[in-house]
């Protein structure tokens, strides 16, 4: 902390995540600062270091600046957290919260520890254990890589394990005995996202429970609150997303990505600790937005409300962006045909399947707002 009181927060990642999280820095006083893994990221304006977040001493060197560190992903090796912990450096989420995250194969014994409904799984090591697992659970299944893996990308949906032979090839090159996790298909008819924010000291508050809509493996979509939902499966939902955050002692905002059934019930798909896509509607849809809620959690300031700020809030990514640029390129026809949307890019240069921004609409009538939303975005395309 400078000698005015300013605390200093180090966001490791140049995505943006960091960059969102630039404005409410600014708002709350604090002193923000990336390191991004390279020059032009989305998050440039506020990077003060360009480097590997492997390198323990590229880590070590930006941590001196700063009070706190947190993250725009989850890639950073948790020995260099551990480090930078035993130095005297405030990590958040703690290195020991954040391996949840980071493998999958970790989140799920530690779900399942916690009592959390979750899909029936196993770690497998060879071809003959995921096809019995495959046998065992209806002839197909979901394989997932244990680290690494993000908007699609470490997932497969296969019938028989050869289908994965190139993944299992690799974990043998790698030499260090790894394993993958393969999960029953759960016969889901939509997804849902439950945000929570939790400071150190054990306080925590949650967002409406939003529904997300994929394509492709990625979020195209979220629908705040969720809509036509029974209040039995909300309430649900929020009882998982405090017990998941009160049981792996995260600190910040979690996303507790789930699956929701014909039957009401929910299952725990993925965990996310840092804000989350899901969470995005919440910059214009939320009295707090999460990336206000979750630089506060980590400087252990009080807790933002978390109501919403209107009835209804649809989010839309921009996935690809247009082929003459980034997004700004096309923003005098856009606002001036939607003047009700708000439009963030993220300085990304247009490239298929790529999340390059997105648009928020909120309203009273979620068809209104849904309608208006879909349709500033497309005019990205």
């Amino acid at each position: 902390m400078t000698e005015t009181g300013v605390i200093k927060v180090g966001v490791i990642g140049g995505g943006q995540l960091a960059r969102m999280m630039v404005p409410p820095a600014i708002h709350l006083g604090l002193r923000i600062s990336v390191l991004a893994e390279s020059e032009g990221m989305s998050a440039a304006r506020a990077a003060d270091a360009v480097g590997d977040y492997r390198d323990p001493e590229t880590v070590y060197a930006f941590a001196e600046n700063v009070d706190v560190i947190t993250f725009d992903h989850e890639h950073v090796p948790g020995e260099i957290l551990r480090e930078l912990e035993r130095r005297g450096t405030a990590v958040h989420p703690r290195p020991d919260a954040l391996q949840y995250a980071q493998d999958k194969i970790l989140m799920r014994e530690k779900l399942a520890e916690l009592g959390v409904p979750i899909p029936a799984w196993r770690a497998v090591a060879d071809e003959a254990d995921l096809d019995d697992f495959i046998a065992q659970h209806g002839g197909r299944a979901v394989v997932k890589t244990a680290r690494g893996g993000y908007d699609g990308k470490g997932v497969r949906v296969v019938s028989a394990a050869d289908e994965v032979r190139d993944w299992f090839t690799a974990l043998a090159e790698d030499g260090r005995g790894g394993q993958m996790l393969v999960e029953e298909l759960v016969d889901f008819t939509r997804e849902l996202s439950q945000l929570v924010a939790r400071r150190p000291s054990g306080d925590s508050r949650t967002w409406p429970v939003v529904e997300t809509i994929q394509r492709d493996g990625v979020c195209a979509e979220v629908l705040a609150p969720a809509p036509v939902a029974d209040p039995a499966t909300l309430d649900e939902a929020a009882r998982i997303g405090a017990a998941v955050a009160d049981g792996v002692g995260v600190t910040g905002v979690l996303a507790v990505e789930m699956f929701e059934t014909s039957d009401g019930r929910v299952l725990v798909n993925e965990l996310a600790m840092r804000p989350h896509n899901s969470g995005h509607f919440s910059i214009e849809g939320s009295v707090t937005s999460q990336f206000e809620q979750h630089l506060r959690a980590v400087t252990d300031l009080p807790l933002g409300d978390t109501s919403m700020a209107a009835p209804a809030v649809v989010m839309m990514n921009v996935l690809g962006g247009p082929e003459e640029g980034p997004m700004p390129v096309r923003y005098a026809e856009v606002l001036a045909a939607h003047p009700r949307a708000k439009v963030h890019s993220y300085d990304k240069q247009s490239r298929p399947g790529r999340k390059v921004g997105h648009v928020t609409v909120t309203g009273d009538d979620l068809a209104e707002v849904r309608a208006e939303a879909a349709a500033a975005a497309a005019k990205f395309d």
